[in-house]
């Protein structure tokens, strides 16, 4: 018996559309599934596959921040996270376009590699790959 939610949306706000654009739906390949303008601004939903929500306490928090980045604290409230088929090419490609390196990928206690990134638009990201 579910809870009668069918979507999970994250909405970031950004104060430049086109190169949130460009690093969520260009560089990091998320399909573009509406697109609205309004005399006031623009808004899309971006389909990025299967949604969880995943719920850490601060004391695992810290250790994923540990695992990923080398140091505790880094995170915020919230982060994104992306299963890639390949974190490297994935982390190289959205380097390239404009993320901030935080972690560089490194294989984990919970079998996968993952990498952690600042998006241009300050979301931090959690790009990992099952082994």
């Amino acid at each position: 018996m579910g809870s009668g939610v069918r979507e999970l949306r994250l909405v970031i706000t950004t104060d430049d559309f086109e190169r949130a654009m460009a690093f969520w739906k260009d560089a990091l390949g998320l399909e573009e599934q509406l697109a609205v303008n309004s005399p006031d601004g623009r808004v899309a939903i971006l389909r990025a596959g299967v949604a969880t929500l995943e719920i850490a306490d601060a004391n695992q928090a810290r250790f994923i921040d540990e695992i990923e980045v080398g140091r505790a604290g880094v995170s915020g409230q919230f982060r994104v996270a992306l299963q890639v088929p390949d974190v490297a090419a994935t982390t190289a490609r959205l380097e390239s376009a404009g993320a901030g390196i935080v972690g560089a990928p490194r294989p984990t206690p919970f079998k996968s590699v993952n990498a952690r990134l600042e998006a241009p638009d300050g979301v931090q990201l959690t790009l990992f790959e099952m082994e």
